[in-house]
């Protein structure tokens, strides 16, 4: 009887002790993975690894990339929709890709109903770029050469329908000009393709353009925005490109279904990383903004930007 009293004395203490542990256990308790789902050297590859060098501080848990990239963004995007919702697989993306696509191909998910947001990181303007031995000095200069030889211009981009090829379409309809749109998986492999004479011009963010440019590398055609970021280099709206073009967001997603408590510290985690002077400064060396946007607000953008992007695409398929 005693050895009896005795062993359940102890399964009850074991009980007692393992509920406690659970209680005392706080997300995230192991690595969390942030999916890129475009290839290696490009803008958000870039970023990547300034957030995840500094946002562990605050998570005090390692976050590991990986690059998933293929069809478009698609490949990364489905991996991280399958994947459990418990904080632990997060996707770092754009909103061509999230908010955009679903307006053009028959996705394996639904954005809208798949993914919450973490936070809105930053947001960047495009620019035109070509090889510093490109033949085109100006803009006018390759709309020229773009007007005299409709798809003799090889444009490199990220995928269709992505970062890339929508400002790229903006031009070509805005310019009445065409290029031969080639897709790489991803802004780093289309910069490469630029770099190697496989493509005549490119499109980029100052992440990725930035230490090319210093080099003497490439040379800058244009940029998005309303105020010229080089003294030498004119605006979308001075080559005659007007509207909302060529601004990329980057944002953070998580699996629909995430616990709140994990999209909470998640979400503080990254409005910490906002504030921290050495994020400040290491992004600054990138050329890249920071504005954190977190939940609730940003799913306000991304409502506005899906009825945004269906008039694009039913705007540039209707010609």
């Amino acid at each position: 009887m005693m050895k009896n009293f005795a062993a359940a004395l102890a399964v009850t203490g074991a009980a007692v002790a393992a509920t406690g542990a659970m209680a005392q256990s706080e997300y995230p308790e192991r690595p969390i993975t942030m999916v890129i789902p475009l290839g290696a050297g490009g803008s958000h590859d870039l970023n990547a690894r300034v957030i995840t060098s500094i946002i562990p501080t605050y998570l005090e848990q390692a976050v590991i990339v990986r690059l998933t990239p293929g069809a478009g963004g698609q490949l990364g995007t489905q991996e991280v929709a399958n994947a459990p919702a418990d904080g632990y697989t997060l996707l770092f993306t754009h909103n061509y890709i999230d908010m955009l696509q679903q307006h053009v191909e028959n996705l394996p998910y639904n954005p809208a109903e798949d993914f919450v947001t973490v936070a809105r990181v930053n947001y960047a303007p495009i620019a035109v770029a070509v090889n510093a031995d490109s033949p085109y000095e100006t803009m006018d200069d390759l709309i020229a050469a773009s007007r005299e030889n409709p798809g003799g211009i090889q444009m490199a981009h990220s995928g269709n329908w992505g970062a890339l090829f929508v400002p790229a379409a903006q031009f070509m309809q805005s310019l009445d000009m065409q290029w031969n749109l080639v897709p790489y998986q991803g802004g780093g492999p289309a910069l490469q393709a630029l770099l190697a004479g496989d493509a005549d011009v490119t499109m980029g963010f100052p992440s990725s353009l930035g230490s090319h440019l210093e080099a003497g590398t490439i040379r800058i055609l244009a940029t998005a925005g309303p105020e010229r970021i080089y003294d030498d280099v004119p605006t979308f709206e001075e080559v005659g490109v007007e509207g909302d073009v060529g601004f990329m967001h980057r944002v953070v997603l998580a699996p629909a279904g995430t616990p709140e408590d994990a999209l909470a510290t998640l979400r503080e985690a990254f409005e910490a990383l906002g504030e921290d002077t050495t994020f400040t400064r290491m992004m600054g060396r990138l050329g890249e903004n920071i504005d954190i946007i977190t939940g609730d607000e940003y799913e306000a953008m991304r409502a506005d930007q899906s009825v945004a992007y269906e008039a694009l695409v039913n705007q540039l398929t209707s010609q």
